[in-house]
């Protein structure tokens, strides 16, 4: 008798846990839930709109809280003058070379690499009912500026005094070639990448983001998020993009470049 007391008390206390346990079918499991499902996450960055440039990037993230995600940020992307139009001339001349659309009075490309720290934080909690997580992301740290030479293809007569016979040869801007560089006439068309590549040279500087934030389920395990900020870049030194002469209007360089952007990412969370 003792025996059938003691299993009946057994089966009714593990019937008590086991109802514990149960939920009802309209209850939302993830509200009732402490904890996240996710620590880490890795996402691409694309900007498919940029006011003055383009970028792609990386971000590598530790996930503190559902709202709180820190992260590392890489980019490397080109910042152009708002004064660049690339054109090209539909030349007769016979030549091995082929004729490139250019910007005229340009002198050097500027290629950025980036490198900071950001947060990204959300104030809505429909990404929990898989709906779009609104919040904001901002990021800051370092900047390389690296200023590549632009080279053009100039047409250039082969002998003094001779109007006849020309040659094409690729230079870039200098005190000395700059009636010649900056005479449309005589451009036949930009040089290629590769030139210039050996005379790159860094110049330091800051840069700072700021975005509204856009995730379609920031509880999945794939990131599909949109973000639409500002931009800003600070370097040491004017940075010369344009050549500063009355031939080039509205030239002027500067030190700090404003861009407003929209930047698709995509990644996975673990």
């Amino acid at each position: 008798m003792r025996k059938i007391l003691l299993l009946l008390t057994l089966l009714s206390a593990s019937g008590g846990l086991y109802a514990q346990q149960t939920f009802e079918t309209n209850q939302n499991i993830y509200e009732e839930s402490a904890g996240i499902v996710y620590d880490r996450e890795v996402t691409a960055d694309l900007k498919i709109l940029q006011t003055d440039g383009f970028a792609i990037g990386v971000n590598i993230g530790k996930i503190k809280t559902y709202y709180l995600t820190r992260f590392l940020n890489f980019e490397i992307g080109e910042l152009k003058h708002p004064k660049e139009y690339r054109q090209s001339f539909d030349f007769q001349r016979q030549s091995a070379r082929v004729s490139r659309a250019f910007v005229f009075g340009k002198q050097n490309n500027l290629f950025v690499l980036r490198g900071g720290f950001g947060e990204k934080r959300y104030f809505s909690e429909k990404a929990k009912r898989r709906g779009v997580a609104v919040g904001l992301s901002y990021s800051g740290g370092a900047t390389l500026g690296l200023l590549k030479p632009y080279y053009l293809e100039l047409i250039r007569s082969s002998e003094p005094g001779q109007v006849d016979d020309f040659v094409i040869r690729s230079e870039k801007y200098s005190e000395q070639n700059a009636n010649t560089f900056l005479e449309i006439s005589r451009i036949y068309g930009s040089s290629g990448f590769a030139q210039g590549l050996g005379e790159i040279r860094a110049v330091p500087g800051l840069h700072a983001k700021f975005a509204v934030h856009f995730d379609w389920g920031a509880f999945d395990e794939f990131v599909k998020a949109l973000e639409a900020g500002v931009q800003a870049d600070f370097f040491m030194q004017t940075m010369p993009i344009m050549v500063d002469a009355p031939q080039v209007a509205n030239s002027e360089n500067k030190s700090l470049f404003l861009n407003l952007y929209i930047n698709l990412q995509f990644g996975k969370r673990w």
